[in-house]
């Protein structure tokens, strides 16, 4: 369970609670947005990747074929049981270990890139930064990956935003656009020096099923600490509107990819 005063009010919340839906629902990054990754050099064959706050291993499983060796690390075990649960039935082998970002014990220079998707702002950043910078080898990279879906220029989106606020009016996470993406760009100067930051926007697919499934996967419905009476009622109102949608559409999304480079402290 996490508490964070500046996220969702201060509601608890545990991504634990949600991991068989977050595993099935939300491996939805097309193509382009790991080609941009890998066109940053990052990711590659022959480098070493931690992925913090990996969940179920979205990004290293994606990434795999690409050669790089991961190390996934997430806070929630029921998230690192399902990371491991597809990762073996797809014949990959990742490391995985249940751990908050902010107890990282791995050598000093023990990877090339570290990555963050979906979790930079529930870091201590005082915690994680210097943790990261440390474990980095020379000129190494930490890559801050972000999506979300644009609720002002996609009604579905909207709707479903509406919906999760009626039941859920302390959750934080919806309103988003191109430009308030959540505490993403700010990082100790003498630590990291930006090497390149993109926006982009993705149309990516659904099916009336799968949008159900990835709104009740986020932090404002499953992972919440709603009773689960009211998750009931929030999942039939939601049912009954995709029901008067088309079978499938296409969510339009904004992500960003900022990619840091390690500085020498003592050049």
């Amino acid at each position: 369970m996490i508490t964070n005063k500046t996220i969702d009010q201060g509601q608890p919340f545990d991504w634990g609670k949600t991991a068989p839906d977050y595993a099935k629902y939300r491996d939805i990054y097309p193509d382009l947005f790991y080609q941009k990754i890998l066109n940053l050099g990052l990711c590659r064959r022959g480098q070493n990747v931690l992925d913090l706050g990996t969940g179920t291993g979205v990004l290293p499983r994606n990434l795999y074929k690409h050669g790089a060796r991961f190390t996934g690390v997430d806070i929630s075990e029921e998230q690192i049981q399902q990371a491991r649960r597809l990762s073996a039935a797809a014949g990959m082998d990742i490391e995985y270990i249940a751990a908050s970002a902010e107890e990282i014990t791995f050598p000093a220079k023990s990877f090339d890139v570290v990555t963050a998707s979906q979790c930079f702002l529930y870091f201590d950043k005082a915690v994680v930064l210097p943790l990261i910078h440390r474990i980095l080898k020379d000129d190494g990279h930490f890559c801050i990956l972000y999506m979300v879906w644009l609720p002002e220029e996609t009604d579905i989106a909207g709707h479903s935003e509406d919906l999760v606020l009626k039941y859920n009016p302390a959750w934080t996470g919806g309103n988003m656009d191109r430009h308030t993406l959540p505490q993403t760009t700010h990082w100790p100067e003498e630590l990291f020096e930006l090497e390149n930051t993109e926006t982009f926007d993705m149309n990516i697919p659904f099916t009336r099923e799968s949008w159900h499934g990835r709104m009740k996967a986020c932090r404002g419905v499953g992972a919440s600490s709603l009773p689960p009476e009211t998750i009931a009622a929030f999942e039939a109102d939601h049912l009954q509107y995709l029901n008067s949608q088309p079978e499938k559409f296409d969510i339009l999304h904004s992500a960003t990819i900022i990619n840091l480079r390690r500085r020498d402290q003592n050049p």
